[in-house]
């Protein structure tokens, strides 16, 4: 029997393995239903590309048909591999708006505010150059610049500057909004995902770390949580107890899954799936939300972007020879290297939009390759209002749940990404790229004038930005799914603990605010036992 077990070793079960874990007397198993990390697409940044079409990595979940868009079924890549999603993410390490969190205290989170929550975001991080009030140097998680950014990327941010926007270096610092470049999750020109901060380097006795082991179920024993089944490999089905508690850290989709695989939630979506109702929680993949975004490519002349070209042949050569030598070059980059938070809402005090500049071609989530060289930008509306839901549609555990974002729903929504899509080709057609610039033979942006195509052109081509929160909320109202510790409420010894939990969607990117999010409820559990509470990596 172990104290506790985890489901899920992504950015949220990589922390809390690593600090339950640290108290000697405490046995801890750590469940992930994909495979080791210990690859090469995963170590080598560049790798992201070979990620997106993975299929032993990357859930590869798709959405149902959306009405609002066209009727597609929309790619959402989500990482299955020690270190979740931080292991194919893009690496970029933003933590949102200090009005986002005073946001979830407004709601009755009283210990969630930008203050209360600001220490652990610096207990996280271990930062190579900013040494000030905002950040740490002392975490595990390592944060730094990029190695070797692209040559297009200083051009973006001279545009960035014309069109208002300040030059910042720390876009987690005293104020959000400017254009810079992001600091990212990498060491020594490698990825620096959850699991390689807060496991690699544990050799803990009372650490168990399971991979490839699929979860079908938490067992209740009337309301308490007593332990998991699992499926790994030909081990065949398991069972493991837990004396203190089961923590669910799945993410914005796997989670809620699990909790309706398991007969908790809304008592219409289990009875129509045909499981039976263990606890009624209607708030149980409810409150969906992601960021949604729109890419706009240019073609270039010149071959400085990263691109599928002879030109880029022996640059590629090299960069494989600079990356395996000295872990340098081109095969170091994260692929969006810089960007902007930009506020196109003059009644927002907060940036709305955020911008990522890709030295490439890139289209559908780059499954599509394109030959020749260019850029693209990516624009996010970052707080929008349409809600969606995840529900299970049978009871196995290993098909895939379905996914209603419901995107463009809200009309604010429509009139932001309207306003994204502007910002987008105004930066694309800036006259800092003139002497660059190609004819764009393929891709049809440039045609679109009227705000009533550019609306048209979005419902066909805006795909979600990697963002997903809120489908087990965390709060104290009907819907909530978890208290502001992660308590599922009504039932015992059981927690939620993962981007699933957030109530609202800050404006960033998600990696970081889900590493708080544990750190803070793991102190949570610790109490005030001080030998394990401030425990180091």
């Amino acid at each position: 029997m172990y104290d506790y077990i985890i489901i899920g070793a992504g950015s949220a079960g990589s922390v809390m393995a690593n600090r339950l874990s640290a108290n000697p007397n405490t046995k801890v198993l750590l469940l992930e239903a994909g495979p080791t990390d210990r690859h090469w697409s995963v170590q080598m940044p560049f790798g992201v590309v070979a990620l997106m079409k993975s299929k032993q990595r990357n859930w590869g979940f798709h959405t149902v048909p959306q009405k609002n868009m066209a009727g597609r079924e929309m790619f959402w890549p989500r990482g299955k591999t020690l270190g979740g999603s931080s292991s194919i993410n893009a690496m970029i390490y933003t933590r949102g708006h200090r009005d986002d969190y005073n946001d979830w205290a407004a709601l009755g989170l009283t210990d969630w505010s930008y203050d209360r929550v600001l220490p652990y975001f610096k207990r996280a991080e271990h930062n190579e150059r900013i040494t000030d009030q905002y950040h740490g140097n002392l975490g595990p998680l390592n944060v730094t610049d990029p190695r070797n950014p692209n040559a297009l990327c200083p051009l973006y941010l001279e545009a960035g500057q014309r069109w208002g926007l300040n030059l910042t270096t720390d876009f987690n610092g005293a104020d959000q909004e400017g254009v810079g470049y992001y600091q990212l999750t990498q060491k020594d020109g490698q990825r620096y995902s959850a699991a390689k901060a807060y496991l690699w380097d544990l050799n803990r006795d009372n650490l168990t770390i399971e991979t490839g082991a699929h979860v079908m179920g938490i067992e209740l024993d009337g309301k308490r949580a007593r332990g998991v089944r699992f499926r790994q490999g030909k081990k065949g089905e398991r069972y493991e107890e837990a004396a203190q508690a089961v923590i669910l850290c799945g993410g914005a989709i796997n989670s809620p899954q699990l909790l309706q695989l398991s007969g908790i939630g809304d008592p219409a979506d289990l009875t129509a799936a045909g499981v039976a109702v263990k606890h009624a929680l209607p708030g149980v993949g409810k409150n969906l939300r992601d960021h949604l975004d729109i890419t706009l490519q240019q073609r270039t002349r010149t071959s400085e972007s990263y691109g599928f070209s002879w030109r880029m042949s022996y640059r590629g050569v090299m960069g494989l020879y600079n990356y395996f030598t000295q872990h340098r070059g081109i095969f170091t980059t994260n692929v969006a290297e810089a960007g902007c938070f930009a506020r196109t809402n003059e009644g927002d005090p907060r940036p709305d939009v955020q911008m990522h500049f890709i030295p490439a071609i890139l289209e559908n989530h780059g499954l599509t390759m394109k030959f020749g060289h260019g850029f693209s930008t990516h624009a996010c509306q970052l707080r929008p209002q349409s809600i969606g839901r995840i529900w299970i549609k049978s009871a196995d555990p290993f098909a895939d749940p379905a996914i209603d974002p419901n995107y463009l729903d809200h009309p604010e929504d429509v009139a932001c990404m309207i306003r994204a899509f502007k910002l987008s080709r105004d930066v694309i057609q800036d006259q800092v790229f003139a002497d660059k610039r190609g004819r764009n033979h393929d891709f049809h942006w440039e045609a679109v004038k009227t705000d009533a195509e550019i609306e048209a052109y979005l419902r066909q081509w805006a795909e979600t930005v990697y963002h997903p929160v809120g489908t087990c909320k965390m709060g104290l109202d009907d819907m909530a799914v978890v208290d502001p510790e992660g308590r599922v409420h009504g039932i015992d010894g059981l927690r939620v603990i993962d981007a699933s939990i957030h109530p609202t969607l800050i404006g960033g990117n998600t990696n970081a605010p889900t590493i708080m999010t544990a750190e803070k409820i793991s102190e949570y559990m610790l109490g005030s036992n001080a030998a394990y509470s401030r425990v180091a990596a």
